[in-house]
């Protein structure tokens, strides 16, 4: 992968980018940059000097161009990297613990990183659509995870003894995580579809009505089944949780993976 690759995806995902944090600096805020690099006395120092106009990546920006760059080897490899620091900031973080071991799955990343616009989608929607307070947010929330696992957010952590500031999509696998998005970004449109036929706000019993359409569509039994079946599973043998109502989905887990 050569420097010019890298051009020539900035130049066209750049507002891609730009959105997940990749920022060209300049002026004050690049000279506070060389003066913090400067500070650590590292092996930068001296390229960054002479640079008048810098393009950094975050995190998050930094796992986007390796998602786009999918075909590429090292792009793989780039992908890989980042998982494997990930996983070891959950160990430090949980002491080998398993309340993140969800996030061991390569495919935790890529769902998490898109989950974050499809949320955004469904809480747009709710906020431009529907004549609630603000409690409406937790409440249709509380309807796709009573939905997926028959459990609200509360009930869900009390379950996996999450502490206050441990979140609870930071814990879900990815086949859970993306059934939440595709179940918001679903449910987004079906509101901003409705809105535009009334003219105005939709009521409360008219959200929950169509919720109630929109979860019996038979498309979703087989994933939601899935879905059941791998929380129930994994939880029982890898975080000794129970999920009492999903009892019925417990079933052995193959030995020769954890996910």
């Amino acid at each position: 992968m050569t420097p010019r690759t890298i051009d020539n995806y900035i130049e066209k995902f750049g507002e891609e980018l730009r959105q997940n944090g990749y920022e060209v600096l300049r002026g004050k805020r690049l000279k506070s940059l060389k003066m913090e690099i400067s500070k650590q006395g590292d092996d930068e120092t001296d390229f960054v000097t002479k640079t008048t106009v810098l393009g950094i990546f975050d995190f998050r920006a930094f796992l986007n161009m390796g998602m786009l760059i999918s075909e590429s080897e090292r792009a793989r490899l780039l992908r890989q990297m980042i998982l494997d620091i990930v996983i070891d900031t959950i160990n430090q973080r949980t002491g080998g613990g398993t309340k993140y071991i969800n996030q061991r799955d390569e495919d935790f990343l890529l769902s998490a990183f898109q989950e974050e616009n499809y949320r955004k989608e469904f809480t747009d929607a709710l906020k431009n659509y529907v004549d609630m307070g603000n409690f409406k947010y937790p409440l249709y929330t509380d309807k796709i995870y009573v939905s997926i696992f028959r459990e609200k957010a509360k009930e869900y952590r009390k379950i996996l003894r999450l502490h206050e500031k441990d979140k609870v999509r930071d814990t879900f696998y990815s086949e859970v995580l993306d059934l939440v998005s595709a179940y918001e970004y679903g449910f987004a449109k079906v509101l901003e579809d409705a809105y535009a036929k009334k003219g105005e706000k939709l009521s409360s019993w008219e959200v929950d009505e169509l919720f109630t359409a929109f979860e019996q569509q038979v498309h979703w039994k087989p994933l939601v089944e899935k879905a059941r079946n791998k929380m129930a599973s994994r939880d029982l043998a890898f975080r000794d949780a129970l999920h009492a109502q999903l009892k019925g989905y417990i079933t052995p887990l193959n030995p020769a993976g954890i996910l």
